[in-house]
């Protein structure tokens, strides 16, 4: 059977092309975890490959004679608070699982309080595979919370302290997508234990690592191997570009390409285009990988953090030590790269496209002439258009938005998709502190920076124009579009009394190199 790019739970040598998952452990020690008897946490965002490698890494330990491995997923407790339903159906969980994996299977623990249940499972679980050790790798444990959780730790802190073969599991690893203080977060309501809490039993904080450039050419190499159909050096690096080595991102964008564009059978090279394309019909496909992100956005916690982004303003209370920072780091969707940044590059459409479809979707279809003769945008039309949409509708549409700060990013960038979704493509650029949004729109052979800025309060209309020319400056240096707009928006509050036809205007700028920028003014 012909192996194939895995995009739908764990991966299995005999199926898939994939890389060892181990190689991918940041700060792991597995060999001292079971010879030192040790618990510890793997955290990650989901579809990193975390179940792959704990699998994989049961059957190397099983493969051996000094212990017995299992890996157990708890995903049967979603939203079982309650220790009387969540400790019976892990404990089911539990023997299924060793069925499964074919080790000895524990008995089902009869007249034993629910809160002990575990505890007494895991006692007899231990005496089965005596004299070997027993290793239980806990995967989704992030999903158990309130009372099962703290029931959960608990009793796997009782048998810590006199854990060993035959008497209770030598090592046990908590994996989920998130660290384990913040399971005890969300089972205490939202408020940190004290120093002194009796759940401090792990040894280290695991995390999986995202794919390097050269683990893309490696797994690519594979397909090529088999198949004969090669990945230019060029669409390797835009793989990478666009995923930024999320694997998930990764074998999706490959599978894309070598289905559905580039099919495999044509024997046809895969190049940086079809890469393109490959994100653009990925996004649009909505995957239930894209789509869980998609939906996140709604949430409060991760509203706080994205928009802020979006706008490119500074939030002093935003930084790695912030619950909801860390909870957009754990979902993988946000990076630390010295500042906080979306995690890449398809991640950053998303956010645009998920939270600017529905003003997409109700822009009027275009009547204006906004293609000249040469198949290139009228950016000047556009901006022109732009402005009398923007009198008309933001003020009613503002009212109804969730992101309101990024509104007017966000409308904009509608505004332009409705008119590029039919040949071009858009770079985004933003995070937080940036003091604006760029915007790199490819269209009929030519490219046109957008950049988009807000009008601060401290700052003034000049100052913030002086400081949009200097940023486009040095965003131009790099892209060499052929035509510059800045779009700055005036929210301050003394502006709604003002006219929209003395708001709204237009002048011609030139940058510190003569470079032409035509401001736009909202």
């Amino acid at each position: 059977m012909p192996k194939y790019f895995n995009t739908t739970g764990p991966c299995f040598p005999r199926l898939h092309y994939m890389l060892p998952p181990k190689d991918r452990l940041i700060g792991a020690s597995l060999d001292r975890y079971i010879r030192d008897e040790l618990y510890w946490v793997l955290h990650a965002p989901r579809q990193t490959g975390k179940t792959t490698f704990l699998q994989s890494w049961m059957h190397e330990i099983n493969a051996g004679t000094e212990a017995v491995a299992c890996y157990v997923s708890l995903e049967i407790c979603q939203e079982v608070t309650e220790v009387e339903r969540a400790m019976p159906a892990m404990v089911a969980a539990i023997r299924e699982h060793a069925e499964s994996f074919h080790v000895p299977v524990p008995e089902y623990p009869q007249e034993v309080p629910a809160e002990n249940m575990l505890s007494a499972i895991l006692v007899d679980w231990a005496q089965k595979v005596a004299p070997k050790k027993l290793i239980v790798l806990f995967d989704e444990v992030d999903i158990v919370t309130g009372p099962a959780m703290v029931s959960f730790l608990r009793q796997l802190w009782g048998g810590f302290g006199r854990r060993g073969a035959g008497v209770f599991p030598v090592s046990i690893a908590l994996v989920g997508m998130r660290d384990l203080r913040d399971y005890l977060v969300i089972s205490k309501g939202g408020q940190v234990l004290n120093p002194g809490s009796p759940f401090n039993i792990k040894e280290d904080s695991v995390t999986l690592g995202n794919f390097s450039r050269s683990d893309v050419a490696t797994l690519t190499g594979q397909h090529t191997a088999d198949t004969g159909q090669h990945f230019s050096q060029d669409a390797l690096e835009g793989i990478y570009a666009c995923s930024s080595g999320q694997p998930w991102l990764v074998n999706a964008l490959i599978k894309e390409c070598i289905l559905r564009i580039v099919p495999t059978e044509s024997r046809e090279t895969v190049l940086p285009e079809h890469v393109e394309q490959a994100k653009d019909q990925l996004i649009a496909s909505r995957a239930t990988h894209i789509d869980s992100l998609g939906e996140r956005l709604k949430e409060e916690r991760v509203r706080r953090v994205i928009q802020p982004m979006i706008t490119g303003e500074i939030d002093p209370t935003l930084g790695r030590s912030d619950r909801d920072v860390e909870f957009c780091l754990d979902l993988g969707l946000i990076a630390w790269e010295g500042s906080l940044v979306i995690a890449n590059a398809v991640y950053r459409e998303v956010i645009a496209r998920y939270l600017g479809q529905n003003y997409q979707d109700n822009i009027p279809v275009p009547e204006f002439v906004w293609q000249r003769p040469d198949g290139s945008l009228d950016m000047d039309a556009l901006m022109e258009e732009f402005q009398k949409f923007w009198a008309w509708n933001s003020e009613i549409w503002e009212e109804k938005a969730d992101y309101t700060e990024a509104f007017p990013h966000l409308l904009l960038m509608a505004f332009l998709q409705r008119i590029i979704n039919s040949g071009g493509t858009v770079d985004r650029e933003y995070a937080a502190g940036r003091g604006r949004m760029d915007l790199l729109i490819c269209f009929g052979g030519r490219s046109n920076l957008v950049e988009i800025k807000l009008v601060h309060p401290r700052m003034g209309r000049e100052a913030t124009r002086n400081q949009g020319l200097e940023q486009i400056e040095r965003y131009a240096d790099r892209t060499r579009p052929d035509t510059c707009h800045l779009v700055i928006f005036d929210r301050r509050p003394e502006q709604k009394t003002v006219l929209w036809e003395e708001r709204l205007g237009k002048e011609t700028c030139t940058t510190s190199s003569e470079r032409s920028v035509s401001v736009i003014w909202c």
